[in-house]
């Protein structure tokens, strides 16, 4: 038995010991995993762009997440893995 077929089984005995909700979230897990060669759209290239000019105005640094946060007037511990 090959790694592969090997592998194939362990996914299928998984799979059979997956409800309903879990079972989806694998589908849809997998088919955003074969669907990866989507063609690359002209927005999607502007907006790299405008993702990368922008970083490049702000040395390299994101905006720290207190300050995105604050903008909605939450904070970490609002949030229950914080807790």
């Amino acid at each position: 038995m090959t790694t592969a077929d090997a592998l194939e089984a362990k996914a299928h005995q998984l799979l059979g010991r997956l409800g309903p909700d879990k079972l989806a979230a694998v589908v849809r897990l997998l088919e955003v995993m074969i669907h990866d060669d989507e063609p690359i759209t002209e927005e999607g290239v502007l907006r790299y762009r405008e993702g990368k000019a922008w970083f490049a105005q702000h040395e390299g640094k994101g905006i720290p997440m207190d300050e995105v946060l604050a903008e909605f007037a939450l904070k970490p511990e609002d949030f229950p893995l914080n807790r």
